[in-house]
């Protein structure tokens, strides 16, 4: 079943988590020829759910968190509910135009997941799953940061955060395939509004568990003092959309 490593911090998430480009909604709505019904799965607090239905009629959004959908961005068409990838009892048979999976896939069990994804899906639709890679730094910055990523944290990511460092390209995918265009994600943000993000890592919380919260508390001092108050980090993640026909 999926990977459960966000349930207690769905407000972080919700603040802090960078948002997707209203380019890949709009993206994901051009793959299907019919825009009456998206899943979202693995929706946490309904970041690309808001954007989707700018462009379906309905969407229903799930997660196995009930904290993250306590969090969720309203939109009076999507209608967020409990429950596991694996298990997508909030749709019939046949009756979905397109799924996706965003920043979430790599927690499934993906076999189970694609069964229910052909259940659900209407023929000529499309899965889509969604992630964006390892940050990119620009400015004084970027040394420290990196060596935070793959030096000081990342032995606390899971195991399959390992599909997002290398942009799903080891997923199985036994759909057709469809071309999708290249995105990304870019902010330019303070020091303090960095280190927000990082609580929402799931490398983080186990850090901290693990009694290495001092990790983090040495990293803001050096970028406090990398980067002036008046100036911002700017962050960049490459988006990678695998998408394929129903």
């Amino acid at each position: 079943m999926t990977r459960r490593h966000f349930e207690d911090r769905g407000a972080d998430y919700a603040q802090s988590r960078p948002t997707y480009p209203a380019e890949l909604a709009a993206a994901l709505a051009d793959c299907v020829p019919r825009r009456d019904l998206a899943v979202d799965v693995g929706c946490g607090s309904g970041q690309l759910s808001v954007l989707l239905a700018e462009h379906f009629d309905r969407v229903q959004a799930t997660d196995v968190s009930e904290d993250q959908l306590a969090h969720a961005a309203p939109h009076p068409r999507v209608s967020y509910s409990a429950g596991a990838a694996e298990r997508l009892d909030i749709v019939e048979d046949g009756t979905v135009d397109l799924v996706t999976a965003a920043q979430a896939a790599h927690w499934f069990d993906l076999e189970p997941f694609y069964e229910e994804v052909r259940r659900v899906g209407r023929p000529g639709g499309a899965v889509a799953l969604v992630t964006y890679g390892v940050m990119e730094i620009t400015g004084p910055a970027k040394a420290r940061i990196d060596r935070f990523y793959w030096e000081d944290i990342h032995d606390f990511w899971p195991p399959d955060r390992a599909k997002v460092e290398t942009g799903y390209r080891d997923l199985p995918f036994p759909f057709e395939p469809i071309a999708m265009p290249a995105l990304a994600i870019h902010r330019d943000w303070s020091v303090g509004k960095f280190m927000n993000y990082l609580t929402t890592w799931s490398a983080m919380k186990r850090a901290e568990a693990a009694g290495k919260g001092a990790l983090k508390a040495k990293l803001h001092d050096d970028l406090a003092a990398l980067i002036p108050e008046d100036e911002t980090i700017g962050v960049t993640w490459p988006i990678t959309v695998i998408a394929g026909r129903l």
